[in-house]
C-alpha cells in the first residue's frame, strides 16, 4: 500500500490524528501477530511507526493565520495603531489594506493625506506585516475571494463601529456571511474626525489670540480664551497597559549602540517615519524623547501641540524603528542624560 501525503486523505488524518494515531498504533501492535495478519509479520512494524511519525509531525506544524484589516488611515493617529495591535493579535500576520484616494473620495470625502504618505505610514507601524495598496472601500466578492486565494487570508478585521457604504449597506457583509469575519473594540477618545477638528480649533485660537493682542482686553477676555482652548483637549485617558501594549519591553544589550533623537511628533507623519528610521540604522537601539506639551507650545506657539503628550508617545511608540521612548524629555540634552 502506497501513501501519498498529498491526498486529500492525509487533510483528515491531520483534523482527526488522534483517532488515527490510536489505530495505526493498534495496527503496529496486531502486526506482531502473524494470526492476524498472516505472514506480514513484525517486519511492517518500523514502515507503521514511521507514517505515525509522520502524522504526529505533521500535527505539529501549526499554520500560520493570516488576518487582513484595510482602512483609510488618514492622519494616522494611535487610534489607527492601536486597532491594528488588536488585529495581529487575532493571528501570526497581519495584512493591511490601504484604501485607495479614489475611493476615499467616493466614499468619505478627499483624504489629507496622500496614498504614498499613508503607506510609508502604515507600512512603519510595528505589527503590520504587509500591505496593499489601493484597496476598495467596500470588501467586494472579486475582492473577497483575492483575498482568500491569493494573499491567503484566514480572518477579515474590522473595529466594532458601523461602516456603511453611500447606500446604507454594511461594506462587511460578504465577509460576515463566508463566517470570515473578525471584530475588534475601536479605540475611543480619538479619531481623524476628531482631530481635524482640533486643527481647526487651533487656529481659530491662534487668530484670537492675535486679534486679543491688536485691541484692548475686556473683563471677559481672559474667560473666553480659556474656553477656546478647552475645546479641543484631547478625552485620551492614558494608562499604563496600553502603554505597555504599545512598548517593545526590551531594552538595549550589553553592547548596544543607543541612539536619542527628540522632538514633537505632533500630528505623527511619514516624515516622522522616515527620520526615525535614518537614526535607528545609526545603532542598535532607538531612543525617542518626547517633548512636554509647555515645552511645544513655548516654541511652536499657542494653540500646539495639537496631540497631548502622551498621545504623541504612543504613535511614536507604535513605529517600527522605536525601541523605547522618554515621556516628557527636556529641550536640551543635558550631562546626566548622556551619562
Amino acid at each position: 500500500m502506497e501513501f501519498d501525503s498529498s491526498s486529500s486523505i492525509w487533510d483528515g488524518v491531520y483534523y482527526h490524528s488522534h483517532l488515527f494515531g490510536g489505530l495505526m498504533l493498534t495496527a503496529a501492535l496486531l502486526g506482531l501477530s502473524s494470526s492476524y495478519f498472516g505472514g506480514l509479520g513484525s517486519s511492517y512494524l518500523p514502515y507503521m511507526l514511521s507514517d505515525l511519525g509522520f502524522f504526529y509531525k505533521k500535527k505539529c506544524e501549526k499554520k500560520r493565520i493570516r488576518v487582513y484589516m484595510d482602512g483609510c488611515f488618514d492622519l494616522m493617529h494611535y487610534g489607527h495603531a492601536n486597532a491594528l495591535r488588536q488585529a495581529k493579535a487575532l493571528g501570526d500576520e497581519l495584512v493591511v489594506g490601504v484604501v485607495s484616494d479614489e475611493e476615499i473620495v467616493a466614499n468619505k470625502g478627499p483624504p489629507v493625506l496622500s496614498m504614498e504618505e499613508r503607506l510609508a505610514l502604515v507600512s512603519g507601524l510595528k505589527w503590520v506585516d504587509e500591505v496593499i495598496a489601493n484597496a476598495p472601500y467596500a470588501i467586494t466578492e472579486k475582492f473577497m475571494n483575492s483575498l482568500f486565494n491569493e494573499h491567503k487570508i484566514d480572518y477579515i478585521i474590522h473595529g466594532d463601529d458601523p461602516c456603511l457604504l453611500p447606500d446604507g449597506t454594511d461594506a462587511y457583509a460578504l465577509a460576515k456571511t463566508a463566517g470570515r469575519y473578525k471584530q475588534i473594540k475601536r479605540t475611543e477618545g480619538v479619531s481623524s474626525t476628531d482631530i481635524v477638528g482640533r486643527i481647526l480649533s487651533s487656529l481659530k485660537d491662534a487668530e484670537a489670540c492675535e486679534n486679543h493682542d491688536n485691541t484692548s482686553s475686556l473683563p471677559n477676555d481672559d474667560h473666553k480664551e480659556s474656553q477656546s482652548n478647552s475645546s479641543h483637549i484631547s478625552q485620551f485617558l492614558p494608562t499604563s497597559r496600553r502603554i505597555v501594549q504599545f512598548s517593545n519591553g526590551k531594552g538595549p544589550g550589553p553592547n548596544a549602540r543607543v541612539v536619542y533623537i527628540d522632538g514633537a511628533f505632533d500630528l505623527f507623519h511619514a516624515g516622522h517615519v522616515e527620520i526615525l528610521r535614518s537614526a535607528r540604522q545609526l545603532g542598535d537601539f532607538l531612543l525617542v524623547g518626547i517633548h512636554t506639551d509647555q515645552i511645544v507650545s513655548e516654541h511652536r506657539g499657542k494653540g500646539h501641540p495639537i496631540m497631548h503628550l502622551h498621545e504623541r508617545s504612543l504613535s511614536v511608540l507604535a513605529c517600527s524603528y522605536v525601541d523605547e521612548v522618554i515621556i516628557g524629555a527636556p529641550w536640551e540634552v543635558t550631562r546626566d542624560m548622556v551619562c
